[in-house]
């Protein structure tokens, strides 16, 4: 049974890749910085380092999701967990396939609460943990990455009117770095004094087809920001998934350090191979059907979703990735008025996170009758 529940985490990690690599990297798209191929590729990559550092990073979320929600000394058998892992998978999974961003965090939050209810009528679960630690986080983060990329947004705007056109230039036969502006003004950043000719032209614009022209701008800064949003999702969803085989455990700790850090490079390595190959259908909801977006604008959506999702990982709350990104990317939108948001779409997503915790713990506790016959 512990091989079982293994696979059953392995597939729960290829799930989330499916559906949230999306939440990172739409907006590279919807801007028009990239395709989609090579946004995918991007956030697999950052995703994956991510959830690889979790193992050393993320021990409060582990925590949180093994032994915080249920009451001490309560003996959860493995017919729980592979309840939970199965129920909140198969959800995941149903939603990537039709296109819907939805939230493994709601997933497991329901398939938890509708095992404890079938396995222990609720009795074994610790409702105010359940709700300080995950319901309020939840419910509160959507509001916050919409503030927060609305509020960035007219910043980030201003900065860009300075940026653009700017880059650093190379200069390696005087052995400089010079700094050029979006009016041609230039200004020697470093130069050493042993080897070289004093700089004493630049030209007006720097060789951007090979290495003496590095462009520096809001671009690159939105390629990073997506780097760091895949990285926080990462450190942020790896050890909830982690985290359910611990369930069962009394004493929710892992018996060795190689079997953690085994479990979590199998973890890391599914959700990597789930956001490559199965990433592509919810990232065109959010690139395309949501609002149409600039580069200013990507770049206020990935940076609030980035900073809540890391800082929350590092807090310990469990919000949702999902539902941050998703936020932020509406409230770009309406910096622009009611008009320029897609309401159909919006609507359907919120349609799909309502009915998520519900549906989850329904199919989760039906799992659980149904093992619980077998075993």
């Amino acid at each position: 049974m512990e091989l079982l529940a293994f696979i059953l985490v392995l597939a729960l990690a290829y799930a989330n890749g499916t559906n949230d690599v999306s939440k990172a990297i739409a907006t590279l798209v919807g801007s028009g910085i990239t395709n989609y191929r090579a946004a995918i590729l991007w956030g697999t990559c950052w995703t994956m380092i991510g959830a690889g550092a979790a193992a050393f990073l993320a021990g409060a979320m582990v925590k949180t999701f093994s032994q915080g929600l249920v009451q001490t000394g309560t003996m959860i058998p493995p017919t729980v967990t592979m309840a939970v892992l199965a129920g909140a998978m198969a959800w995941v999974l149903l939603a990537s396939r039709t296109g819907f961003p939805v939230s493994t965090t709601h997933a497991l939050t329901g398939a938890i609460v509708g095992t404890g209810l079938a396995a222990f009528a609720g009795e074994s679960l610790l409702w105010p943990a359940v709700i300080k630690k995950i319901a309020l986080p939840l419910l509160l983060s959507p509001f916050l990455a919409l503030g927060l990329s609305y509020l960035l947004y007219p910043c980030l705007r201003l900065l860009a009117a300075q940026w653009e056109g700017a880059c650093l230039c190379v200069i390696p036969a005087s052995r400089a770095l010079v700094a050029l502006d979006a009016q041609g003004s230039t200004r020697t950043l470093f130069q050493t004094s042993t080897f070289g000719q004093p700089v004493l032209a630049v030209p007006s614009q720097c060789d951007r087809s090979g290495l003496q022209g590095l462009s520096v701008g809001l671009d690159t800064v939105h390629w990073l920001s997506s780097g760091l949003a895949s990285f926080a999702r990462g450190t942020n969803d790896a050890p909830k998934i982690v985290a359910m085989l611990l369930l069962s455990s009394a004493t929710a700790t892992w018996p060795s350090v190689s079997i953690q850090l085994a479990v979590f490079g199998g973890v890391t390595l599914a959700m990597g191979v789930g956001s490559y190959v199965g990433g592509l259908r919810v990232t065109q909801v959010l690139a395309e059907n949501v609002t149409t977006m600039n580069h200013t604008e990507g770049l206020s959506a990935n940076l609030a979703t980035s900073s809540l999702v890391l800082l929350s990982g590092i807090l310990g709350l469990p919000v949702s990735t999902t539902h941050v990104s998703s936020s932020a990317i509406i409230g770009i939108g309406l910096r622009n008025g009611m008009h320029a948001v897609r309401w159909p779409t919006v609507q359907s997503m919120i349609l799909a996170w309502i009915i998520t915790i519900p549906a989850t713990a329904a199919l989760a506790g039906l799992l659980y009758w149904i093992l619980s016959l077998v075993f």
